[in-house]
């Protein structure tokens, strides 16, 4: 185009130096036709083995120490994904557990600032591995936490696989009884490292009520069913707002869609929980409200939720 030589390819593989050397050696090769050459190199990671139920063979393996890995899901964003699984992992270490939270949504983490912190971790100068955050008694690793203030992450396929199992695999969790993985909305790149990485204990999937946010839950449920994870249950968030002047209930988003998708796929309904004030400004302020306001009905929610998920652990899966 004019002045402008373009090259685009497309390149399977699981070696970074491979089009690094071709995006090297195409430019060189075409430098002497005096235009300006842009050579584009869109890498994939190589297919994975199918197994017998045409699933993808994982050798998935425990992360040393820690006991169940709970990854919270969801088909779309601004359901309060990360609200639900912050708020989750305060109330299992409330009731005595050792739980660390990973935010895995490396384009969009939240957990520093509903835990209040932006600190850096740091390495151990023996093992090599990152030490993380620690806040309100939870161990805590995010992007969010690598990045400068407002800075993005950029980041393409290969680089985010390699982001999502460094916070897996080379931070210092130690002991947990409980890693809660906070997942990116949908059903990309993360969702299939983490469940071709680690053993899951299974999956909590979020979601609200109306179909429009049911549709992409089930998106959410058929991938792990396909990876022959378990899915613990739904949780169904802004489910109702009660109105604080007269303690009217008004069903925002429509009422009974987490139940009857619940049935409908054959796993609990966990939780409904409303939409409540409180729990906004907590996480805003950094302070979720389990931890800020922990004897108040909105924390409550969360404290059963946490004993509705550890029933269903004990009934349907196994520790990692």
């Amino acid at each position: 185009e004019e002045d402008t030589l373009t090259v685009q390819m497309s390149l399977t593989t699981a070696d970074l130096k491979v089009p690094q050397k071709i995006k090297a050696d195409s430019e060189a090769a075409l430098e002497g036709l005096g235009k300006k050459v842009v050579v584009r190199i869109d890498v994939q990671a190589p297919a994975q083995p199918v197994g017998a139920t045409g699933a993808p063979a994982m050798a998935t393996t425990a992360i040393e120490g820690v006991k169940h890995i709970i990854a919270v899901a969801s088909g779309k964003g601004g359901v309060g994904k990360s609200t639900v699984a912050a708020n989750l992992a305060v109330a299992l270490e409330r009731s005595g557990a050792s739980v660390g939270l990973c935010d895995c949504d490396l384009y969009g983490p939240s957990i520093g600032l509903m835990f209040g912190t932006q600190e850096r971790p740091l390495a151990d100068s023996e093992s090599g591995k990152i030490q993380p955050v620690e806040r309100y008694g939870l161990r805590l690793m995010s992007m969010g936490f690598l990045l400068e203030d407002g800075a993005p992450a950029v980041l393409r396929g290969p680089m985010v696989t390699k982001y999502t199992q460094q916070f897996l695999r080379q931070v210092d969790w130690g002991d947990l009884d409980y890693l809660v993985l906070d997942l990116p909305p949908g059903t990309g790149d993360i969702q299939l490292t983490i469940v071709q990485t680690v053993s899951l204990a299974g999956a909590l999937i979020v979601t609200t009520p109306q179909e429009v946010a049911l549709i992409d839950a089930r998106k959410a449920v058929s991938m792990f069913h396909k990876v022959n994870v378990p899915v613990l249950g739904l949780v169904e968030n802004m489910s109702y707002f009660l109105c604080p002047s007269d303690g009217k209930r008004y069903d925002i988003f429509g009422t009974g869609g987490g139940q009857r998708e619940a049935d409908r796929l054959g796993v609990p309904l966990l939780a409904q929980i409303p939409i409540e004030i409180i729990t906004r400004e907590a996480g805003d302020q950094g302070l979720p409200v389990t931890a800020s306001a922990p004897d108040s009905e909105a924390a409550e929610h969360f404290v059963k939720l946490a004993e509705s998920l550890r029933q269903v652990l004990e009934k349907t899966a196994a520790p990692c």
